[in-house]
């Protein structure tokens, strides 16, 4: 059975002739008759070519926390970009944005970008140049972009590429990278508090920084094991390794402040994209003083000709103002709760074991299990096949999360009480022909 409609082939079939594979972005094809075509979105909802409706739980992969054209943004946006976009000057947007992030994350300094990529090519440069160190740790399971240096051991990699637990191997995501690259990353398993601590007692010398998703926002948003974050905080303090959360997706989505607020944890760089613009393209790096002040002209590089633009730096604007202002993490938080109630509450009924990881504006759905998962090598207990069947079950009927079960769920502030209802008993309805 085909997702696509006629409307949806047609247009497909136009993509492919000038796009490889149809898509601009590789996680977007589905396969040549289940790849749709989005025409438009507007709040908690998103249409395909067909003119058939859904309640998009994907959300752009996350980046919209308030609603699809959300008309706060779009209108500060409309009236702003009248006057120019690009100036090579700093802009008074990009001041306020800055004083905007600073203040709701406490953070010292913020420098814009363009995207979640970006942000963290440019985090790991600045860490290195910081400590003069080469080497970082990040986390198996954990996406960091498209950067060479981050695609090793992704939420992409299969289970038995990964090694053992004792020694870990680098699995590459993609074709393309340089062999030599490899030797200056070193992955862990998540929640591993013995392999963290022996690794770095081993190699700080040669560590720059720890890159870590406070939860694994690319693989069913597993949480961190309670003191995990914070033993992560102590190893950098004791020796002098740069500390980054990379809340791409955690960021104005977990809490206001992010993951920094939310789990109690100052890190020493932080980088932030997605909900920051409710869909505009804009990423930022923040963090402490000293370690952002290395970025210093004719000395560090960073740059982009893009970076801090009009559209991005008042969508960015309208979309902090609107967190501020209005009840948008605690309304999303409540309908995100009612949400996994009633998932769970269908599944047992269903007699399917299952597990929910994550938070309510966040969260994964792993079916085949009941015991937590505490990293990417637990996440692979589960049943990904009766997920997939699930989803596309659910897509058939107008509810549209992603069809990997490694990407959670994403929810906005648009989504209502009747969205989570109707939800709810469409998943009723697909979870029974899944199994089937």
């Amino acid at each position: 059975m085909s997702l696509q409609g006629e409307k949806d082939r047609i247009l497909f079939d136009r993509a492919k002739a000038v796009i490889p594979y149809g898509v601009n972005s590789n996680f977007r094809y589905w396969g040549d008759d289940d790849t749709l075509i989005a025409t438009r979105g507007k709040g908690a909802y998103i249409w395909d070519a067909d003119g058939k409706r859904y309640i998009d739980y994907r959300l752009g992969f996350g980046p919209i926390i308030l609603g699809h054209g959300y008309p706060a943004v779009v209108e500060r946006v409309q009236e702003a970009i009248g006057d120019g976009t690009v100036f090579a000057w700093t802009t008074p947007y990009e001041i306020e944005l800055c004083e905007r992030i600073a203040r709701m994350c406490k953070v010292d300094k913020v420098r814009l970008t363009n995207t979640g990529t970006e942000a963290t090519m440019h985090a790991l440069r600045i860490a290195r140049a910081y400590t003069g160190r080469e080497k970082f740790i990040k986390f198996e399971g954990q996406y960091h972009g498209m950067a060479d240096y981050f695609m090793f051991s992704t939420a992409s990699a299969h289970p038995g590429a990964l090694g053992s637990r004792r020694n870990p191997i680098n699995a590459p995501a993609t074709s393309g990278i340089p062999k030599g690259i490899s030797q200056y990353v070193i992955n862990l398993p998540f929640n591993d508090f013995e392999r963290l601590e022996k690794t770095i007692a081993a190699q700080w010398g040669d560590i720059a920084a720890i890159f870590i998703e406070p939860l694994l926002g690319n693989a069913a948003g597993i949480m961190p094991r309670p003191g995990f974050l914070e033993k992560i905080r102590e190893l950098c303090d004791q020796y002098g390794i740069v500390m980054v959360f990379d809340e791409v997706k955690t960021g104005f989505r977990i809490a206001n402040g992010g993951a920094q607020e939310y789990f109690g944890v100052r890190a020493d760089l932080v980088t932030y994209a997605k909900s920051l613009g409710n869909g505009f393209p804009i990423a930022a790096i923040a963090g402490k003083e000293e370690v952002m002040m290395t970025i210093e002209p004719g000395a560090m590089a960073h740059g982009g000709t893009y970076s801090g633009n009009v559209v991005a730096a008042v969508a960015g604007i309208a979309t902090l103002e609107t967190l501020e202002a209005l009840p948008v993490i605690e309304t999303i938080n409540r309908r995100g709760r009612a949400l996994m109630d009633g998932i769970r509450e269908v599944l047992t009924e269903a007699d399917i074991p299952h597990y929910l990881p994550g938070l309510p504006p966040m969260f994964g759905i792993v079916l085949g299990i009941e015991e937590e998962p505490h990293d990417f090598r637990d996440y692979f207990r589960g049943d990904g096949e009766l997920y997939e069947r699930l989803v596309l079950e659910l897509i058939q009927r107008g509810v549209q999360p992603d069809g990997d079960a490694r990407e959670p769920w994403f929810l906005c502030y648009a989504l209502s009480e009747e969205d989570v209802n109707e939800t709810l008993n469409i998943f009723n309805d697909a979870i029974k022909a899944a199994k089937q």
